[in-house]
């Protein structure tokens, strides 16, 4: 049986350890506080092709040029460096290379190599090189002059290896606010942060390869699997966000942090389908459908989408060049009852320099 003396002593033990545990607590908080990081711009680490490991550089890029800033002429200076941009004015990807390589940003060196379009109201700038500030800065400077020159169609053909995720996400908005369609044809490819580029477009047409993998941080400090979640859950949330805005599954976020960064996984056609990267954007078709309604009635809608869906039937076949399917959907159209005499801008293929002319004929002018 214990004593008195050795019930009591267990009690004196434990209040002399809270003692000491009280006093360590005491002396850690009065330890000044270690300075709060700033957030690191947040990059995607692209591979190419060849080498299946590429790095990005690293550097933090300069703030995006915003479109207020380019209401005249003499626009702020930014360097083209992240890639190489051919400009033409055609649609038709079996057609002869020409056009002209856009040297810089300046606004007479952009309206001087879209000029050329005005007369067919086509306008395709193809895009070689990383995802950076000076892409975006490209896209909103060339979709600027577009819109001076009455450029309707806007087709952006990528081929790049990805590049910084934060500049992909500002980009993305800036051509789904411009009227853009995508194209990544092979053997170009649109890996890493190219995707969420592909989220933003009006239309995309793919048939090279799409891949995916893990973004990661410049200097992560990360230590351990905790760490580095944390340091990524706010720009995994943006693209979250970002994604849905665009009509695209959020699915494919969580998706791309499960791929190491060092490896790349190719999306099948199906995915692609299924994620809302391929074919027309749901939210800006929806969007449009609700504008047209508004301004050609229930009627006008139901026949355009008629004769959408005729113009796939029998116009739309891939062995065909371009100019054989308008051919094709110009002689459809009168089947529908178009051109609308309410609507005529609003018809399908309006945009078209040969119903521009069909136009001019009807109405004598010379």
């Amino acid at each position: 049986m214990p004593t008195p003396k050795t019930l009591f002593s267990v009690p004196r033990v434990l209040i002399h350890s809270c003692r000491w545990l009280a006093l360590c607590l005491l002396l850690v908080a009065c330890q000044p506080k270690a300075p709060v990081q700033e957030p690191r711009t947040v990059v995607d680490m692209p591979l190419s092709a060849e080498q299946g490991g590429a790095l990005s550089g690293g550097v933090v890029a300069p703030p995006v040029v915003k479109p207020n800033l380019l209401e005249g002429t003499q626009w702020p200076e930014i360097e083209l460096t992240s890639g190489r941009v051919m400009v033409r004015c055609d649609a038709d990807q079996a057609g002869p290379v020409v056009g002209s390589a856009l040297a810089d940003l300046t606004y007479e060196s952009v309206n001087a190599a879209l000029s050329p379009c005005r007369d067919g109201g086509v306008v395709r700038v193809q895009y070689h090189g990383k995802i950076g500030t000076d892409f975006t800065a490209m896209v909103e400077r060339v979709a600027n002059v577009a819109d001076r020159l009455g450029l309707q169609t806007r087709i952006l053909e990528l081929d790049s290896s990805g590049g910084h995720v934060e500049d992909a996400m500002k980009a993305g908005d800036a051509i789904g606010a411009s009227k853009w369609r995508l194209w990544v044809s092979d053997p170009a490819i649109c890996h890493s942060a190219c995707v969420l580029i592909l989220a933003a477009g009006d239309d995309r047409e793919i048939t090279g390869k799409v891949g995916i993998h893990r973004m990661i941080r410049i200097g992560s400090a990360a230590t351990t699997r905790a760490e580095l979640a944390q340091e990524l859950r706010d720009v995994h949330a943006n693209m979250k966000d970002y994604l849905e805005r665009n009509g695209a599954a959020v699915a494919i976020a969580d998706l791309m942090m499960t791929v190491p960064n060092r490896k790349l996984r190719l999306l099948t056609e199906r995915e692609l389908q299924e994620f809302g990267l391929q074919g027309t954007n749901a939210v800006q078709d929806d969007l449009e459908r609700i504008q047209l309604t508004r301004k050609c009635g229930e009627d006008f809608v139901r026949r355009k989408d008629d004769f959408e869906r005729a113009y796939a039937r029998a116009c739309a076949i891939v062995e065909q060049s371009r100019e054989a399917q308008e051919t094709c959907g110009l002689a459809l159209r009168t089947t529908f009852g178009f051109p609308d005499e309410t609507c005529p801008q609003e018809s399908p293929l309006s945009a078209l320099k040969a119903v521009e002319q069909l136009h001019t004929e009807q109405a004598g002018i010379p």
